[in-house]
């Protein structure tokens, strides 16, 4: 299966009309991503999307970057730790795939390890969890049984 499944993840479908163009400042990519101003400016302190500011204070982001927030939402609903994506994001080649850039191979199945071992561990809990609602159960039917009058 190919990387292009992480971009999968978010919905596709007709680009609105007011989503057409380059994002001028931050408040327009906001619009055009529905993602906060506020998550926009921590993409821009972990280093995975980039703006220059303007004489009048406001930021101008590049052509594409509707695009990129649309990678990095992608990515971070693959699980992805911002901190990785930073390194795997310059290997995007378009919308929907990613170059084997050294290290992204690796980034990816360190992350793929990781979710497996917190699914075991949930898998673990569940079932601890179904046992005791097990045991509760079994304990309840003779203290239900006492609490009913002859």
């Amino acid at each position: 299966m190919g990387v292009e499944c992480l971009v999968q993840l978010l919905p596709r479908g007709p680009v609105p009309a007011h989503a057409v163009g380059p994002a001028s400042d931050r408040l327009v990519l906001s619009r055009r991503t529905g993602v906060s101003e506020r998550l926009l400016r921590y993409y821009e302190r972990a280093e995975l999307i980039q703006s220059e500011r303007r004489a009048n204070g406001y930021r101008d982001y590049p052509d594409d970057a509707v695009e990129i927030v649309r990678r990095i939402r992608a990515l971070l609903a693959a699980g992805l730790p911002t901190r990785v994506i930073r390194h795997i994001l310059p290997c995007a080649v378009d919308g929907a795939t990613l170059r084997p850039c050294p290290g992204v191979l690796d980034h990816l199945r360190a992350q793929l390890n990781t979710l497996d071992l917190r699914a075991a561990d949930l898998a673990r809990v569940r079932d601890l969890l179904r046992q005791t609602i097990a045991a509760t159960e079994s304990a309840a039917i003779p203290e239900e049984a006492r609490m009913r009058p002859f």
